[in-house]
């Protein structure tokens, strides 16, 4: 095996997969964690057949406390060292006001974005070497930044992943291990079809009349993030598309 493992999750589509692909095209090993099993061996085919590294398919819901941990636990030996960890997992469901909010919507996006980033998070901090070469991305968005109308839940669970990549980056500072967060502005991925519950046109509608980022650009910018000397620590990134320059304003084209 190659020296370096990245563990990513939501490793099965969009800024997960496009981050896999990039550290595996930079020699890294892969631990691809997702609840989609034919979707990450899909991605593990595509890896397998372009790059000479090794990987693992981690097929867990970060949700489901026990079966993070246990995952983790029964990891290969030769996949017990984790280098870098990119925190992706995580989803927008509904857009609404918060008196007509859904609130199974609410209870799974507080339990992906912000629960299931600290499971993985505790269940791996013990593989991660303690001397610099290890590191933490953690995925946020511009949601996280910037509250939006109908937003209201959604951008409380990106501020939490903005308010503990720097909580992590104090307390992990002392061994150290470093910690990133990436905050992006509007990416085509499944995204907006999950918010919007596979609702194909209103999905779309999202995207129309500009040039949207898309997940190869976020996976550009966590690689920088990853790939700099280990004296050096990218506390975040904010990646917006050209005609966005704020959470509520995307500046579109009349058709």
């Amino acid at each position: 095996m190659n020296s370096k493992i990245a563990l990513v999750t939501g490793a099965s589509s969009g800024i997960g997969k496009a981050t896999a692909l990039i550290l595996a095209s930079n020699n890294y090993n892969l631990i691809l964690c997702g609840r989609r099993r034919e979707r990450l061996e899909e991605t593990k085919y595509e890896i397998n057949s372009k790059f000479q590294v090794d990987v693992h398919c981690l097929v867990v819901d970060v949700r489901n406390q026990e079966d993070v941990f246990a995952a983790i636990d029964r990891l290969p030996v030769e996949f017990k060292t984790i280098d870098v960890l990119v925190n992706n997992a995580g989803l927008a469901a509904g857009l609404s006001t918060i008196d007509e909010g859904v609130i199974s919507d609410w209870e799974q996006m507080i339990d992906t974005n912000i629960k299931g980033l600290l499971y993985i998070t505790k269940a791996v901090l013990p593989l991660i070497p303690k001397n610099g070469d290890g590191h933490i991305v953690n995925v946020g968005s511009i949601a996280g930044k910037e509250a939006y109308l109908n937003g209201n839940v959604y951008c409380a669970t990106k501020a939490a992943v903005d308010s503990l990549s720097r909580g992590m980056r104090i307390d992990l500072s002392r061994f150290p291990i470093r910690v990133s967060a990436i905050h992006p502005g509007a990416v085509e991925t499944e995204f907006s079809m999950i918010r919007f519950k596979g609702d194909e046109a209103r999905a779309s509608k999202v995207y129309e009349g500009f040039e949207n980022l898309i997940a190869d650009d976020c996976a550009e910018a966590i690689w920088f993030i990853v790939s700099r000397p280990k004296h050096v620590n990218i506390n975040e990134i904010t990646v917006m598309p050209t005609a966005q320059p704020n959470a509520s304003t995307i500046h579109r084209k009349l058709v």
